[in-house]
């Protein structure tokens, strides 16, 4: 259905008559009249009556006419939410991993501050969670993560950026750190520390297998299979159970050192990478820039 009958409908109700639409609209009333009858055909219904020398709307007309105004401001809205040139406004819903739906902090106290109408709401979702809530129209953007030894596959369809990247390092309880050449204050070659770890207990991540694969890649340098006996998609978690001498696990190396877990370096540790990926086309909408812009920015 074309909106431009729907608006003919409306104009009609409200002023009476086509050749009113029809000035309007900046047309002559054969062409508003020959669209308002495809409108008939394409419902089925009988719209319009002739009174005399003119027209009005019958009651389905006007029922229609009613919901026509209610669709077409909607449409309106739309428009101007998306327009490239217009201010943010509307509301963005956002999946992500807890690291990266932290930063997105200082952006909604900016956005609430300058545009009080807009709205981001979060949701705390692994990758391919969040990528599959974009798939359902559930979210607008997903917050990803991967590492370079288990590298995250963005859909067809879809557009992404990078937001930063970090070393990633191996925590353990200290004294299994001081048990490592140079009691792991110095960064050691990969497979030499994969083989001084070779009978320790690894801790994985519950809703994401990326872990497990960096680990796995790092282990069969020393040629075993790492033992993932803890899995916690809770970094804090993860130190506690390294703190009580329950595993070790990959923890990034700008984490804030705490009481009985030290993250030991290697010469080529791996890489997380965050990205942002969104719907192809979607980077179009104000909102949407204006955020990616921000979350770029530094």
């Amino acid at each position: 259905m074309e909106t431009r009958r729907l608006e003919y409908l409306v104009d009609l109700d409200r002023l009476g008559s086509m050749r009113a639409v029809a000035e309007l609209h900046r047309t002559t009333t054969s062409v508003v009249s020959q669209q308002l009858a495809l409108l008939q055909q394409e419902l089925g219904a009988r719209l319009l009556e002739r009174i005399g020398r003119g027209v009005r709307l019958t009651a389905a007309g006007a029922r229609l006419a009613t919901r026509a105004s209610g669709i077409l401001a909607s449409l309106d809205e739309a428009k101007r939410d998306f327009d490239p040139d217009g201010e943010p406004q509307g509301t963005l819903r956002v999946a992500g991993f807890a690291t990266a739906a932290r930063a997105l902090f200082p952006i909604m106290r900016e956005l609430a501050a300058s545009h009080p109408g807009v709205r981001l709401v979060l949701e705390e979702q692994e990758p391919d969670e969040a990528l599959a809530l974009v798939d359902a129209g559930r979210i607008d953007l997903a917050l990803v993560y991967d590492y370079t030894l288990a590298p995250l596959r963005i859909p067809a369809g879809y557009e992404s950026v990078r937001l930063w990247q970090g070393e990633w390092g191996i925590g353990m309880a200290d004294r299994h750190a001081d048990a490592l050449p140079g009691r792991g204050l110095v960064p050691l070659p990969n497979r030499e520390l994969m083989l001084a770890l070779r009978d320790q207990e690894w801790i994985g991540n519950s809703r994401n297998n990326a872990d497990e694969i960096a680990i796995g890649v790092l282990a069969s340098l020393a040629d075993y299979e790492p033992n993932v006996t803890h899995q916690s998609d809770d970094l804090a978690l993860v130190e506690d159970l390294i703190a009580a001498e329950f595993g070790v696990g990959m923890l990034p190396l700008t984490r804030e050192q705490r009481d009985n877990v030290r993250i030991v370096r290697m010469q080529d540790p791996p890489m997380l990478r965050a990205s942002a990926a969104y719907l192809r086309g979607t980077a179009e909408w104000p909102l949407l820039r204006h955020v990616l812009d921000r979350l770029t920015a530094g």
